[in-house]
């Protein structure tokens, strides 16, 4: 094969990909703690759909409006409620028109101790541990939710002395995790693999016991002429990001 001929089809090949590289895009995407996992194979699959490159920064839904408050150069917010979504937008912070819920989450109260906790949660009443996990009720939305099933139980006075409480549901998690508390109400998505919880023993709160935990996405300011950020709110509504978030125990 010539020098020439060589030269011709590295060229060729150059002019293929540049139309690719000119339209790829860069998003920074603040994401509640409780989606770490499906998020990072949503972002796997979108970057290899689309060319585009995301920074994810995970944290508490109040955790993180407090940065976007602050300047953080979010372009997109995945929160744990619809709350703060609308907030942002009354506030001038998210773009009007832009939200939709991604995600419809579930709590689990859950122990990494086989058979420790039953079907019923019937633990709670009986009061055979010393700790219990809870992820921070004014900045993260499962922490909101642990609190109303202990009130739905009426068991918020005799549980509060026990609380060890995280700054968001991946430190109440890993306080569960770690056997520094014998339970703790955490996110299905958690602990939720192949139709199952995949360690541990744990009961799935009733949705009639907390607030529906609706979780939004809408399009911050700072990314309302990012392309990447347009493409990646779209991807979270397709078939193959849903298919992600159903296994992960999310309904939708």
């Amino acid at each position: 094969m010539t020098r020439r001929l060589l030269q011709m089809m590295a060229l060729t090949a150059s002019m293929a990909i540049l139309p690719f590289q000119i339209l790829a895009a860069e998003v920074n995407v603040a994401v509640a703690a409780n989606f770490t996992a499906p998020m990072k194979i949503i972002t796997q699959d979108f970057e290899r759909d689309t060319g585009h490159k995301t920074t994810l920064s995970f944290g508490s839904t109040g955790q993180l409006y407090a940065q976007i408050r602050n300047g953080a150069p979010f372009s997109i917010l995945l929160s744990a409620d619809d709350e703060t979504p609308i907030k942002l937008e009354k506030e001038g912070l998210g773009v009007t028109g832009s939200r939709f819920t991604y995600a419809t989450g579930k709590l689990v109260l859950w122990s990494k101790k086989p058979g420790f906790v039953d079907a019923q949660g019937e633990v709670l009443r009986s009061g055979q541990f010393e700790k219990i996990s809870i992820a921070n009720p004014k900045l993260a939305p499962y922490g909101a939710a642990a609190m109303e099933t202990l009130d739905k139980m009426g068991l918020r006075e005799k549980i509060t002395p026990k609380i060890v409480e995280g700054s968001n549901i991946t430190q109440t998690f890993q306080f569960v995790a770690s056997e520094n508390a014998a339970l703790g109400f955490v996110a299905l998505s958690q602990v939720f693999e192949g139709g199952a919880i995949k360690e541990g023993s744990g009961w799935i709160i009733p949705g009639s016991m907390y607030t529906p935990i609706k979780q939004d996405a809408v399009l911050l300011s700072a990314g309302k002429d990012n392309p990447a950020a347009a493409a990646l709110l779209k991807f979270l509504q397709s078939d193959k990001a849903k298919a992600v978030i159903r296994s992960f125990g999310y309904e939708l």
